[in-house]
């Protein structure tokens, strides 16, 4: 059965997150966007155009002006500048105008990419998230920030745009490879750990069945979710205040990211973060020693990294710099209260990040220990 929440924008409605599975309410959903004299474009990534590209492709074909697919190369390095230019570039030929319609049809990086798309081509154009990963179902698809890395840095070039609609089949979670749906799980753990006790509790509870990708459970979990994170934008839809809490478990996260050269997963790095942050958390007393380590000891049984080696502290230290959370020169970031409650601080100092990437770190030393 299909459900939907309704995202507001101003106190008005601005978009709707449809939750279902299968693909065939996609045309429903986008005839009500006034489709038929559009043309729509499906931007999507070479492995999630293998495996769904065609079916929505055929979905659309006869019922709009015009269908057309652009697929990059998968994965977070062709998060780039050049690729959106290749993607002007098929526009352009493709003749497309202002008035017609990118569909983002994979995970994160389809997602953050076309809608960085959508925000500048032609000073913007419509776009809806069909997201197919856990984490762009749990977060990235939700909430209109967009964006590129840019040199290795992070998301360093990018534009709010909000979507025309957000439809999550959660089907797709199914054709996932076990690493990357997992990954997913490290923004729906930090929805609870930041806004909601309950929801966090109610992860652990139902473990096995996330685990096991229980559809049931998958769309509860994911209403869930996204509800926490519905709240958090509404209120602060251009991060100037509270919505900097769903950085929980980033800034440190971001910085390893890229001193493995993306090597891991986005989510895996955002479980680090997220133990790292909890860690000086807890060294401020802000949380106890046995919830510091519930915290940590509960990504584990998700697949999820709670150590990582082959960096060097200093150089993810000197990362976490260059990240865009920054204000006037201090790091902005954000720790735990208590279990579902965040706050955002910008006295944490260098030395508290170095002992937190520290906490984290798994040395050869460590291993012949």
């Amino acid at each position: 059965m299909s459900e939907r929440l309704s995202i507001l924008y101003e106190k008005k409605p601005c978009y709707d997150i449809v939750f279902t599975r299968g693909f065939q309410e996609l045309l429903t959903e986008l005839e009500a966007l006034g489709l038929e004299n559009r043309r729509v474009c499906i931007v999507t990534d070479s492995k999630v155009d293998e495996i769904y590209g065609d079916q929505v492709l055929v979905l659309l074909q006869g019922k709009c002006l015009k269908a057309v697919k652009y697929a990059f190369p998968r994965g977070e390095e062709n998060k780039t500048l050049d690729t959106v230019r290749e993607a002007y570039r098929f526009l352009i030929e493709e003749e497309f105008d202002r008035k017609d319609l990118l569909l983002a049809l994979g995970g994160g990086v389809v997602g953050d990419t076309t809608g960085f798309i959508a925000a500048t081509y032609l000073r913007g154009v419509d776009f809806v998230q069909v997201p197919t990963t856990l984490l762009s179902q749990a977060d990235s698809s939700i909430g209109g920030k967009t964006g590129v890395d840019f040199d290795g840095y992070k998301n360093m070039v990018g534009a709010f745009k909000m979507p025309r609609l957000v439809y999550m089949n959660l089907e797709t979670l199914t054709t996932l490879e076990d690493r990357q749906y997992f990954s997913g799980f490290a923004e729906i753990m930090k929805h609870g750990l930041i806004r909601d006790a309950a929801f966090y509790e109610w992860l652990i509870q139902n473990m096995y069945e996330i685990c096991e990708r229980d559809m049931d459970v998958l769309q509860e979990m994911l209403m869930r979710s996204c509800m926490v994170k519905k709240l958090v934008v509404e209120k602060d839809p251009t991060e100037k205040g509270d919505r900097a809490l769903l950085n929980f478990g980033h800034t440190i996260g971001h910085a390893v990211e890229k001193a493995k050269h993306f090597e891991l997963f986005h989510g895996e790095c955002v479980a680090l973060g997220a133990v790292a942050a909890a860690y000086i958390s807890w060294k401020r007393e802000l949380l106890s020693m046995e919830e510091y380590y519930e915290i940590r000891d509960m990504f584990v049984p998700f697949n999820l990294p709670i150590t990582v080696d082959g960096i060097d502290p200093k150089e993810v230290l000197r990362l976490t710099k260059s990240d865009k959370k920054m204000e006037s020169g201090k790091i902005r970031f954000v720790l735990l209260k208590k279990i579902g409650r965040a706050v955002t601080d910008t006295t944490v100092t260098e030395e508290e990040i170095l002992a937190a990437i520290n906490e984290i770190y798994f040395s050869e030393e460590d291993a012949h220990a």
